[in-house]
């Protein structure tokens, strides 16, 4: 008799404690020094376990990075709904930024460290959403100049010097010393704005809240309609 199928709710449960413990794999010994192996030591999940649900290694790393760069992406453009001044945009996509990835440091390093790794259509598949958010932080730029808040600057060259502010906090951030997800976006964002305005002195938005309670208030008032 065939084995009856395991429900969709408790097979993406296992797959995500799956991808979890090959992301820290991932991270701890490299993606090529990795095995398979490995990664059913660290989830518990047998080697014939593992293959039901995954067919390859790369496709793990596919699965990583692409339900990375998706979640933070939605969570973006939700965010950004309704948004209409380009600055209070920029400060939202900082947030958001570090927000997800100081709660998923390991994802961040992976990303970070193996982003050559993926071939094919893997490969091509994460880096149409890569472009994708690249894009909206460039049309947020353009936004600015457009408001005659941004300097001349080349945007691409501003935009993924800004990503890069951002994407190596894992390098030195720690909990217990350095400031939370709302308070470093204000800082980064600050630090950031200050060398693209136009000489405007004040770089924060007219609330003096930090963007992450702006997010949190709107999306409180989303979830009440």
């Amino acid at each position: 008799m065939p084995k009856p199928s395991v429900p969709q709710p408790e097979r993406q449960e296992k797959l995500q404690v799956i991808l979890r413990h090959a992301a820290q794999v991932f991270c701890e010994k490299g993606y090529e020094g990795a095995s398979i192996r490995d990664i059913s030591r660290s989830s518990g999940v047998s080697l014939a376990g593992l293959y039901h649900y995954i067919k390859s290694k790369q496709q793990l790393l596919y699965l990583i990075q692409i339900h990375t760069f998706k979640t933070i992406l939605a969570q973006l453009e939700n965010s950004l709904s309704g948004v209409m001044e380009p600055v209070e945009k920029l400060r939202i996509l900082v947030h958001n930024h570090l927000d997800y990835f100081l709660q998923h440091p390991v994802e961040m390093k992976l990303l970070a460290h193996e982003d050559e790794a993926l071939e094919g259509t893997f490969r091509k598949e994460v880096l149409e959403v890569k472009r994708r958010y690249v894009e909206i932080a460039l049309e947020i730029f353009e936004e600015m100049r457009g408001a005659g808040v941004a300097r001349r600057l080349n945007p691409r060259v501003a935009v993924l010097s800004l990503f890069g502010m951002m994407n190596w906090t894992y390098t030195w951030h720690r909990a217990e010393m350095d400031p939370r997800a709302d308070a470093l976006a204000e800082t980064i964002a600050g630090m950031f704005l200050h060398g693209v305005m136009n000489g405007h002195g004040d770089t924060r938005a007219k609330s003096v809240r930090p963007a992450g309670a702006r997010l949190r208030n709107r999306r409180a008032r989303a979830d009440n309609l």
